[in-house]
């Protein structure tokens, strides 16, 4: 049925699909009342037809509306409209637990043991309102932008029963988080929640479900039959604490589970203080339990008042005998057979009160040896001590190991061996020196110290992506094993990256079109080519196909040939004086030469040159084709070797002009 556009309740207005369920799919709508967005969750068409469904469903979800709490997802309203059934619920903005676990992997133990209480805390609310979630998995969980766990779905999956998670022959639920008593489609309550939260922990600090297969059947068989892989296996460092909370929430049997969330919380709260405390204990569910007794009947006091009259019979045996001497030897015979049987039962009770006594097991954890075995002695047990190694969570000298290990109620008999494991206090180590490295060997260099590594993302201009540009802790310093190294790793410039496209061949238009359109910074210098085509690139100074960052700076050379023109030179060799020397100011007229040689030179170039030029021409011309803008050096030289000098700067860019060199 697809809801998009329409208005519920004349109130709610669906603006867009945000997720699909196994009952239900979520939209996205305007309350046109309050003006805000809400989530509105719409029974899948399948379930509507039934009935009973519908009607234990809408029951379920106003009871799960009665819920307030900060991480439970709140329910503002419920009902149903032209065969729609929904829920109006707050919507909240992040990613679910799922999303992230599949983006990051194992996660952090405190921060998962710190979403672990929210949602037992969530749950805690619920069970004491009669209300269980039945289908706890990481998709039902929602991670706030601020860090809060938000738990959904509340009183969905509960619906389906009163008693158990089946429906229309089927097993509803999330197969690798549901209990085995719920995989049995057995009777299931507060404690399969307990389970599946077990599985959340499990899932959220090892990366893994703790039971996987190809079919779902295989999953739920293993739910029943199997022991996971502790965490501890897969992920050294979780803490046992924590470990064992997980184990205990994940127990087969829901009496050896943890009995109510509360109690869970009490654990996980203490083991963010002792991480590797031994504090989880393991439920005795067999000691104080109301037992079944038959009620007291008038037969049980007829029988009672039978073997009064027995008691009765038996005096009146020793009567028997007196009056009966014969009888008394067989008498006596019955006497020694009972004799020879009390003789066993006594033989066997010496034997048990020889026998060593059973003691409770002391906890030694973070004694001192002396004081360990003052303790051990008082219970008439023996010590020893079969390693001693660091251990940073425990002083120098103390034990932070015993086997057995300590548990409430669980004894053991006088002259076991308790052994020990004692503290050598924090390691010491020397920090390496990780900068140039890439990420991958710093971090191995690091764990070959015994250092853990955490990673801060850098932008850098000038060090490659993935390489180390510095490190929080100096290298050749001491750091205690274990500690964690902060080193900063560069991502690049941290910019968008353009190919270099190749203009060469372009104009200066399209070029600079081109190469600006990938938000490059284009520079354009000149350059003279007579055998390419004027105005095209030449060279650019980045080779095409390069990866660069947007914001580069590319220089282009464009080519620019100077142009051709035709100038006219007149020399009027009458005006122009001698200066050769700087007293003379003869002029060639006053010269006793008739001819003179004329040079004109640009630079090293010679343009023109001419001799035997009569001294009496008045204005001596030439026409000469030039390419520049360099000065132009007239030279005059008279037969007797006399020079006179002129410069004079020509403008090539005007068409059809003369130059005149006088004085």
């Amino acid at each position: 049925m697809n809801v998009i556009g329409k208005t519920i309740a004349n109130r709610y207005e669906i603006i867009s699909k945000t997720g699909v369920g196994g009952m239900a799919t979520v939209y996205i709508a305007k309350d046109k009342v309050l003006n805000r967005n809400v989530a509105v969750k719409v029974l899948k068409d399948e379930f509507t037809t039934d009935d009973e469904f519908v009607k234990r469903f809408n029951s379920e979800a106003l009871a799960a509306a009665s819920l307030t709490h900060p991480n439970i997802v709140s329910i503002y309203d419920v009902g149903n409209e032209d065969g729609i059934y929904y829920i109006v619920m707050e919507l909240v903005r992040g990613k679910t637990l799922k999303q992230i676990i599949t983006e990051e992997g194992a996660l952090p133990w405190k921060w998962s043991v710190n979403i672990a209480i929210q949602i037992a805390s969530a749950l805690e609310m619920a069970h004491k309102n009669n209300i269980v979630h039945r289908d706890i998995k990481p998709h039902n969980i929602i991670i706030t932008e601020d860090g809060v766990a938000k738990v959904t779905d509340f009183g969905i999956a509960k619906a389906v029963s009163n008693s158990t998670i089946t429906a229309f022959g089927t097993t509803i639920g999330s197969v690798h988080y549901f209990s085995p008593e719920q995989a049995k489609g057995g009777y299931t309550d507060a404690k399969s929640d307990i389970y599946s939260l077990g599985v959340v922990m499990y899932e959220m600090l090892t990366g893994k479900v703790p039971f996987d297969a190809d079919t779902s059947v295989s999953v739920a068989l293993k739910h029943m039959q199997e022991k996971p892989v502790t965490p501890m296996e897969i992920k050294k460092t979780i803490p046992k604490a924590v470990n064992d909370i997980i184990l205990k929430a994940m127990e087969k049997e829901p009496m050896a589970r943890y009995q109510n969330a509360t109690s869970m919380i009490r654990d996980l709260s203490r083991a963010l203080k002792e991480p590797n405390g031994e504090f989880v204990e393991e439920e005795d569910f067999d000691d104080g339990l109301t037992r079944r007794m038959d009620a007291i009947t008038d037969d049980m006091i007829k029988d009672s008042k039978v073997d009064n009259k027995k008691k009765k019979k038996k005096n009146k045996i020793a009567a028997f005998l007196e009056e009966h001497p014969k009888t008394k030897i067989l008498f006596i015979i019955l006497i020694c057979i009972a004799l020879f049987f009390a003789s066993i039962g006594i033989t066997s009770a010496i034997i048990n009160a020889t026998s060593p006594k059973e003691v409770q097991i002391p906890n030694l954890i973070g004694m001192t040896e002396e004081e360990a075995k003052a303790e051990l002695a008082k219970h008439k047990l023996n010590y020893e001590k079969v390693e001693e190694d660091y251990n940073k969570d425990v002083e120098a000298g103390k034990i932070y190991e015993q086997s057995p290990t300590y548990s409430a109620n669980y004894k053991i008999k006088e002259k076991t061996t308790i052994s020990v494991k004692v503290s050598k206090g924090t390691e010491k180590t020397t920090v390496p020196k990780v900068v140039g490295m890439t990420y991958d060997e710093a971090v191995a260099k690091l764990e070959e110290n015994k250092l853990n590594a955490e990673k801060v993302e850098e932008t850098s201009d000038t060090i490659k992506d993935g390489i180390v540009i510095s490190q929080e802790v100096e290298a050749n310093s001491t750091a205690n094993a274990g500690d964690i190294i902060k080193i900063h790793v560069s991502i690049g410039t941290g910019k968008n990256q353009v190919a270099m496209p190749s203009v060469l061949g372009k104009t200066e238009s399209e070029a600079k079109t081109i190469l600006e359109g990938k938000k490059l910074i284009v520079n354009i210098e000149y350059s003279e080519d007579t055998t390419k085509d004027n105005g095209t690139v030449l060279s650019q100074s980045i080779k095409s196909g390069e990866n660069i960052d947007e914001g580069t700076e590319v220089i282009i050379t464009v080519n620019k040939l100077a142009e051709t023109k035709e100038v006219n030179i007149v020399i009027d060799l009458k005006k122009i004086t001698n200066y050769e020397n700087d007293k003379n100011t003869n002029t060639i007229e006053d010269n006793v030469v008739d001819n003179v040689n004329i040079v004109l030179m640009a630079g090293e170039k010679e343009l023109y040159s001419t001799s035997n030029v009569s001294k009496n021409n008045k204005e001596y011309k030439t026409s000469i084709v030039y390419k520049g803008k360099e000065q132009v050096t007239l030279t005059i030289t008279d037969t007797a070797g006399g020079k006179w000098i002129r410069t004079k700067y020509i403008d090539f860019t005007k068409d059809n002009q003369t130059v005149k060199f006088s004085d």
